[in-house]
């Protein structure tokens, strides 16, 4: 009969290795401690490899100073340094032309990663202001309140109309109309309604023909010299207006005389 084997025999070899001795605990804790560095070191290379692949030390570049360049400037500009244009917002400015940056973020000389996104803030102009409605104001008061609302007076222009002489009949830009602060506004300003008949001044020398429009109310205006062979030279052979056209008080009348 075959002898039975003994398992017990492996566990007693065992049994009789040298045991080892228990780590001290702060070298299980440099253990534990070195352990999670080196699978944090291996999760971040494995996301920056494979699930975020980019540069794990990416260079940083320098925002330029865009204060000052036109739109299309300032994203040449941001192309150039390896950054991109971020929001364009719109503000007025007292001084700056329409569409120049006038602010940005990040300002001038911060780094940042490339092709970061420059946001900027461009100008639409001066704060416009509308032209005040100056009918009917005598030209005097209405060149003040012109000067009040922050326009200037560029020039003042006659016109024939049924009010009184000297009171504003409209305004070129008309009323409403917005402008930059300091733009100058012509003030259109009635002489009167056309109610004198021009008379006929043609064959009149300079002085007969003054003494004919004071006579009613008119005056001589510019006088011009043409050569005519067929009129006597110093007398008058055109004029403007015309004879017989209504005209307002103080009206020039503007004659050629022969030469």
């Amino acid at each position: 009969m075959p002898r039975s084997r003994d398992w017990t025999a492996p566990i007693r070899r065992f049994a009789r290795l040298p045991r080892l001795k228990p780590l001290p605990a702060r070298q299980r804790v440099l253990m534990w401690v070195g352990g999670f560095a080196g699978a944090f070191a291996i999760g971040y290379v494995v996301a920056a490899l494979v699930l975020f692949p980019a540069p794990i030390f990416a260079s940083a570049t320098g925002v330029p100073n865009l204060f000052g360049l036109m739109e299309d400037e300032a994203a040449d500009a941001l192309e150039q340094a390896g950054l991109a244009l971020g929001d364009v917002e719109e503000a007025t400015h007292p001084v700056a032309a329409r569409r120049q940056v006038v602010w940005q973020d990040p300002p001038p000389g911060v780094r940042v990663t490339p092709r970061a996104a420059v946001s900027i803030t461009v100008s639409t102009g001066p704060q416009r202001v509308p032209v005040p409605d100056l009918v009917g104001y005598d030209a005097a008061l209405a060149g003040q309140l012109l000067t009040a609302a922050g326009l200037t007076i560029r020039s003042l222009d006659s016109t024939q109309a049924p009010v009184p002489r000297g009171v504003v009949v409209n305004t070129r830009p008309p009323a409403g109309a917005p402008l930059v602060p300091g733009t100058g506004v012509t003030l259109v300003v009635s002489v009167g309604a056309p109610t004198i008949v021009v008379p006929d001044l043609a064959g009149l020398t300079r002085a007969e023909a003054e003494f004919a429009l004071a006579d009613v109310g008119l005056i001589l205006g510019a006088m011009v010299r043409r050569t005519s062979m067929a009129d006597e030279p110093g007398t008058i052979i055109e004029q403007r207006p015309a004879p017989g056209t209504l005209s307002a008080p103080g009206t020039a009348v503007n004659v050629t005389v022969a030469r």
